[in-house]
């Protein structure tokens, strides 16, 4: 129809005023997407450590959709204790403290390549206490940001070698072993891998466990 001003109506509607229909039509549905982030990452935005740090790893988080099809423009966040489960931060209920190595910062955000996977450059975080005298094991908190998704995504990533620390963990221990294991990432040559699957049709199928903040 033609536009015959500003609130004209773009798709036809049937005229009726017992507020049954929409003014001015509906608007098509449309995919949610891409995910744009472009001016978020910047230079250094994946190194949680400068380079050449001692013991330093690389955390990478394949992104996949309900297809398992890799998300290219994902775009990932860590956070996480440093080397010895400390956090420079007025909150740490230990006291504030230099973090360890030196240049930690705790951050990172880092955006996916054409096989869906984001890279950052970190150090393996220590354990840390958590409520009623339980400690948590060493993990990276990542959240997801991509295609569809309205609102970040947050899970967790464990590390395969610290089996005895996993066991007694208050959240991975609040899980059933099959969802558990989804967060406990693979070594690989340079440190450790995580794949993240955004959603499955099976309640028992692939997609990880994401947890509210």
């Amino acid at each position: 129809m033609s536009d015959s001003g500003a609130l004209a109506p773009r798709y036809p509607v049937a005229p009726g005023s017992n507020f049954t229909t929409v003014p001015f039509g509906q608007t098509p549905s449309q995919t949610v997407g891409p995910y744009l982030h472009i001016g978020l990452p910047w230079p250094d935005g994946p190194d949680v450590v400068p380079a050449g740090t001692a013991g330093s790893v690389d955390i990478s988080v394949t992104v996949l959709d309900g297809n398992r099809t890799p998300l290219a423009d994902a775009m990932i966040e860590t956070w996480q204790a440093d080397a010895s489960g400390r956090f420079d931060h007025a909150d740490d209920p230990r006291g504030r403290r230099t973090p360890t190595p030196a240049g930690f910062r705790g951050f990172g955000r880092a955006v996916a390549d054409a096989t869906g996977t984001a890279t950052v450059h970190t150090v393996k975080p220590g354990a840390l206490p958590a409520e009623n005298d339980m400690i948590e094991a060493p993990h990276i908190d990542v959240g997801i940001f991509a295609r569809g998704v309205l609102e970040r995504l947050v899970t967790r990533l464990y590390f395969p070698d610290e089996t005895e620390a996993n066991a007694s963990d208050p959240v991975l221990s609040g899980l059933d072993a099959r969802q558990a294991a989804k967060l406990v990432a693979t070594a690989t040559p340079t440190g450790y891998h995580l794949n993240v699957v955004l959603q499955d049709e099976n309640p028992n199928g692939d997609e990880t466990p994401f947890f509210e903040l």
